[in-house]
């Protein structure tokens, strides 16, 4: 049996070394349209802070034993009626592989907003390794003294503090009221102090327009009379998944153009498989299809890919959002919904938000925690949490805490049931998530006591 996979990522990485596990006897290869295998995109911010400096430890893995890989092989065309892809090598020669089955796994590119001058020298994405050289180079060669990041989502906080590590002065410029516009506005607000007290400048509800070059110096202009003058520009205000090779086949395309599939990650066309940040994404909260392109998720539906198609019936478990991000000292963790997405949904939502030590406050070095939790408040089912706090203080156990009770439908009450682990410099007797789960459930106790007595 012969498996071929486009793309070699996340997905396309998690998908063969699966079918490797699963079926020895099958011939896998894998089409890779750069020359990097299974590298960390996720960690290019702190390549380029200098605090990994070395690019080459990015990647995941160096071996992948039994599986071929071809490098700099790009996929331009699938024949599904012949079970062909074609594909141009390195020195741009037309090469043709035989499938049995087939993956594909193309990822995401970063969105390019309408800004005049966006393609001008200096200004830069941030998505692949090849983005980071250009950076890293343009840094070395050009010693920016500052920088403007349009967008204030993941990565470009993660920028902020990147560049801020190397000593750029950095001006941060997001259309969205708050930074980190996925977590509630009062935890973007706690963020955006953080980043100003490490002198970086703020400016939301700003429309990045134009960008113009003068000598060595760009200047960048918005909405509400925003302009800045720095030496390189940073665009990152989110991706849109690759899916013209697919479309191209006959695939359909569903939220955000993402390519349709079920949870079993089958396409609709016979023997043809997706997965990754080209697909849509089943949420296992809202029991729909939505686009949520993580690196965990396309781990997952590659895995689960890679097993179908040598024959296993593995289905999707499905994502619920499940985030968290370091900016400069400060942690910020999200899962499942906010008080206002559950509201859209048609939930009986009920939020509150608790201040908690992460652990005893007689050992030294206890941080407060600021967690919110949310709930359905008639059946007490948990909705989703946010967590935001100081680094090293636990908050990514603590928010999959949250996701394992909302991935197995708890309600928030059973929080306070989990044998949870306990030492009194990690922790209390009752575990910060458990404190905020009972807060939540007086909470709601004193409202309907209060509803019954008005009536």
């Amino acid at each position: 049996m012969r498996l071929l996979i486009v793309g070699g990522s996340d997905a396309g990485i998690s998908a063969a070394l699966r079918a490797r596990e699963l079926d020895e006897s099958a011939e896998i290869t894998v089409l890779l349209a750069d020359e990097f295998p299974n590298y960390s995109i996720c960690g290019l911010p702190f390549y380029l802070s200098g605090e990994t400096p070395d690019w080459k430890s990015l990647a995941h893995r160096t071996e992948f034993g039994g599986v071929t890989i071809c490098p700099g092989h790009k996929a331009t065309h699938i024949d599904v009626s012949g079970k062909t892809v074609s594909a141009t090598d390195r020195e741009g020669k037309f090469v043709t592989h035989r499938y049995d089955k087939l993956l594909i796994g193309t990822g995401a590119s970063p969105m390019i907003p309408q800004i005049y001058g966006v393609d001008l020298p200096g200004v830069f994405t941030l998505h692949t390794m090849k983005d980071s050289f250009a950076i890293h180079d343009f840094i070395g060669s050009a010693k920016p003294r500052r920088a403007v990041i349009v967008g204030a989502g993941y990565i470009g906080l993660e920028m902020a503090d990147a560049l801020t590590h190397r000593g750029i002065e950095v001006t941060i410029a997001s259309r969205t009221p708050s930074v980190l516009p996925t977590v509630e506005p009062t935890f973007g607000d706690a963020v955006a102090t953080e980043l100003q007290q490490h002198r970086v400048r703020v400016f939301t509800s700003v429309e990045a327009h134009a960008i113009v070059s003068t000598g060595d110096r760009l200047h960048i202009s918005g909405s509400g009379g925003f302009e800045q003058d720095c030496e390189m520009v940073l665009v990152a205000v989110g991706v849109k998944p690759n899916t013209h090779l697919g479309v191209a086949a006959g695939l359909k395309t569903g939220v955000k153009g993402a390519l349709l599939v079920n949870r079993r990650m089958e396409t609709g066309i016979p023997n043809i498989y997706a997965a990754g940040d080209c697909v849509e994404t089943w949420h296992r909260l809202l029991h729909r299809y939505t686009y949520l392109p993580l690196g965990t998720t396309a781990h997952k539906q590659g895995r689960c890919a890679g097993e179908n198609a040598v024959g296993g019936k593995c289905e999707f478990g499905g994502s619920m959002g499940t985030q968290v991000v370091k900016i400069f000292d400060l942690v910020v963790a999200r899962t499942g919904l906010r008080q206002d997405e559950a509201e859209g949904e048609g939930y009986a939502a009920f939020t509150t938000e608790s201040t908690t030590f992460d652990h005893k406050a007689y050992y030294p070095g206890a941080k407060q925690l600021r967690i919110r939790v949310t709930g359905e408040s008639q059946t007490g089912r948990l909705l989703g949490a946010q967590i935001l706090g100081s680094w090293g203080a636990e908050i990514s156990k603590r928010v999959d805490t949250f996701a394992t009770a909302l991935f197995f439908g708890m309600r928030v009450e059973e929080l306070g049931d989990l044998d949870l682990s306990y030492t009194p410099p990690l922790s209390s007797p009752w575990d910060p998530v458990q404190m905020a789960a009972h807060h939540w459930a007086a909470a709601v106790s004193s409202k309907k006591m209060e509803t019954t007595c008005k009536e």
